[in-house]
């Protein structure tokens, strides 16, 4: 099995060092280089090609989040998961628009970033149901009025694209369920959902599963679930 190349970047170097300790422990991670800032991020992956970036979000010089973004425009952009002491942060939630593959709590048990690492390497979002509800209900606190409307239509012009299976996928991921629940749902192969979601994904330009459930959450599509 090939190790997973994984790139640390936090201003704390005792924060650093407890992270290099932790996750060079595991069999299958390979720690091919460390930032103090963002400011190192881009010519480290260059020189480093990492899987992931494990990132914190606040940082001096250049944060965690204006860093995400360099990283994603790039054709070879790693995955990134950012590191952060807060369950509801704005600046998380443009983070996860910008294309992070989700973050973690500096408090969280060792053995769960170390499997937050390997799922996001494995293409898996790391974020559970409680957090994504939490975010959206974080970025519907500060949306009001015609920040709102704009919003909401805006989002609701780019899911249009999508057919009608499609988009109840999408409300399906927005509402937090994995692919076997969402099959379940829909009466639909495990198989086709996941098919269902690559499509849904090349269609919109999104990165992961969080972005789906941002742009439904932001379409109102589902407070029209609630309704229905």
């Amino acid at each position: 099995m090939t190790a997973i190349r994984l790139l640390l970047v936090d201003d704390d170097p005792l924060v650093r060092a407890g992270l290099s300790l932790m996750l060079g422990g595991a069999d299958d991670i390979e720690i091919v280089g460390e930032a103090a800032d963002g400011d190192e991020v881009e010519e480290l992956v260059d020189r480093t090609r990492p899987d992931v970036v494990l990132m914190d979000i606040r940082m001096p010089s250049v944060d965690g989040l204006a860093a995400t973004e360099l990283l994603r425009r790039r054709a070879d952009a790693p995955h990134i998961v950012l590191l952060t002491t807060f369950h509801a942060d704005e600046q998380v939630l443009r983070a996860l628009r910008a294309g992070a593959a989700g973050f973690v709590l500096k408090d969280t048990a060792p053995a769960d970033i170390v499997d937050a690492v390997r799922r996001v390497a494995a293409g898996d979002p790391v974020l559970s149901p409680t957090v994504t509800k939490q975010l959206m209900a974080h970025a519907a606190g500060t949306a009001t009025g015609n920040a709102a409307d704009t919003r909401r239509a805006r989002a609701r012009a780019r899911l249009a694209v999508l057919n009608d299976r499609e988009r109840e996928v999408a409300v399906a991921v927005g509402r937090g369920h994995a692919n076997a629940g969402i099959a379940a749902e829909l009466y639909l192969s495990v198989a086709t959902v996941k098919t269902h979601v690559s499509r849904i994904l090349a269609k919109l330009d999104l990165d992961n599963r969080v972005q789906i459930a941002l742009l439904a959450h932001d379409a109102g599509l589902l407070e029209d679930t609630r309704d229905a």
